[in-house]
């Protein structure tokens, strides 16, 4: 967790003194300072956000059309989202600090595990309606997590944050073979050629690049991957003829969604793991900000993620959570004002009203994505492991409970078979490693860390990854 500064701090990207007044979070700055500022907070975010209806779009089997509608819908969400989060109201939503939120990728496994028990034309209605129930429970139990937070330390959440990169990395590598499993041409070295041609753009920007540019490798990496990819006919940009510059995603287009028990249990216990990550994210800002968070804060800042995940489903949104690199931004720049974050959040909103800019994501090259994809899920990966570091595993209970609760939550990776005959409900939520892997990390945090212990384990520092 960055150490907050002590008092504005000086350089090109410092917040200049409006008054001793006026907090650096509440500053409103020059449109020429705002405006680069703004854009930092977009490429650090664009990826993650575009991430879960590309990968969700391509696991239901929808067309160009249908990609192109789930992107907008998720860029829609996240600048509405976002706009809550740094505006709000006062007294009940937002926790008004330069805050992201957007579609976690926590909950792409859990929803891919619903759509493997869904018939073709129901997946997307399973989905959504167990994601709309996963907003109901967050609103519900947001007043009071921050009591329930001692059963989720850093044990718990850095096991599923590893998991959720380790479960997800097949899905970059079919990306790098091409996408589409049932072609001829599946696995074809020029596929695997332009994947790694990719990777490696982006690791030597990361490596050679400055400031900036250094941020944005992952962007450049897709950007240059696509431009390489023209010339051997392995780039479409058919769709960008098709799609409509403007429009307003269209309410349950997908179809009405339908309540499964299994599914929802599912997402629900993600979304445990998801309001530990906020709270955590929020406490973190509150450091570097200089501003208190307190638990009324956390509250506003959770209740604004069950909005938001309760609602997005009607438009084609996914489950809504704060972004741990926008916090990284904030305390990279040292630019500490609200207002820049909303102003994202605004640009986020009309490129969601745009789906012709989300038509030119969907043009991006499955090889292009693959070789990206590795960068990204690794990084969540390494998240975990580095939250798992901190949360003393010189302990030999400890070990164990992380030890079986990644066992339990690779099993669906390493055996995809294993749970088949299972009944269904139990195939949705143990067939996805993110949901085993998180309820056995708590049932043991709770056997060897509260359950006949004198007033239960103290409350964890939480930290944010």
């Amino acid at each position: 967790m960055a150490t907050p500064a002590k008092g504005p701090a000086e350089g090109p990207c410092s917040n200049p003194p409006e008054g001793p007044e006026v907090h650096p979070v509440d500053q409103k700055l020059h449109p020429s300072r705002l405006v680069p500022a703004a854009l930092q907070h977009i490429a650090a975010m664009y990826a993650g956000v575009v991430t879960p209806p590309l990968i969700i779009g391509q696991a239901v089997r929808l067309d160009t059309a249908g990609q192109t509608r789930l992107i907008a819908a998720s860029l829609l969400i996240a600048g509405v989202a976002t706009l809550l989060q740094t505006l709000g109201v006062k007294g009940f939503v937002g926790n008004r600090l330069p805050f992201v939120n957007a579609a976690s990728s926590a909950g792409i496994a859990p929803m891919l595990a619903i759509a493997e028990t869904n018939a073709t034309d129901g997946q997307l209605p399973a989905i959504y309606g167990a994601v709309m129930v996963a907003g109901v429970f967050c609103l519900a139990v947001g007043p009071f997590f921050v009591k329930l937070l001692r059963f989720f330390p850093p044990l718990v959440t850095g096991v599923v944050i590893t998991l959720i990169g380790v479960t997800l990395m097949p899905v970059p590598v079919a990306w790098a073979q091409g996408g589409d499993r049932t072609a001829a041409d599946f696995g074809d070295k020029k596929y695997l050629a332009l994947a790694a041609f990719t990777l490696v753009v982006i690791l030597l920007i990361q490596r050679f690049g400055r400031g900036f540019v250094k941020q944005v490798a992952l962007l450049l990496g897709l950007l240059i991957g696509t431009l390489a990819a023209i010339p051997f006919g392995m780039a479409d940009f058919g769709a960008l003829g098709s799609a409509p510059v403007a429009a307003l995603p269209t309410p349950f287009a997908f179809g009405a969604p339908e309540f499964q028990p299994a599914a929802i249990i599912s997402l629900c216990l993600v979304t445990l793991v998801l309001m530990t990550e906020s709270s955590a994210g929020m406490l973190a800002i509150g450091e570097i900000c200089e501003r208190e968070t307190d638990g009324r804060t956390i509250t506003r800042g959770l209740r604004t993620d069950g909005i938001a995940t309760l609602l997005g489903p009607v438009f084609g949104g996914f489950p809504t959570s704060a972004f741990a690199q926008n916090v990284g931004v904030v305390s990279l720049t040292r630019v500490r004002s609200r207002y820049v974050v909303a102003a994202a959040g605004g640009a986020l909103l009309v490129l969601g009203v745009f789906p012709v800019l989300g038509a030119v994501v969907s043009t991006v090259p499955m090889p292009v994505l693959g070789g990206a994809g590795i960068v990204l899920f690794g990084s969540i990966a390494v998240s975990g492991i580095r939250t798992l570091s901190e949360a003393g595993l010189d302990d030999s209970s400890n070990i164990i409970l992380v030890a079986v609760s990644l066992g339990a939550g690779i099993i669906p990776l390493a055996a995809p078979t294993f749970y088949v005959d299972f009944p269904a409900w139990a195939q949705t939520v143990l067939g996805s490693g993110i949901s085993a892997g998180a309820l056995v990390a708590v049932s043991l945090n709770l056997f060897f860390h509260h359950l006949g212990t004198r007033g239960g384990a103290p409350a964890p520092a939480l930290k944010s990854s």
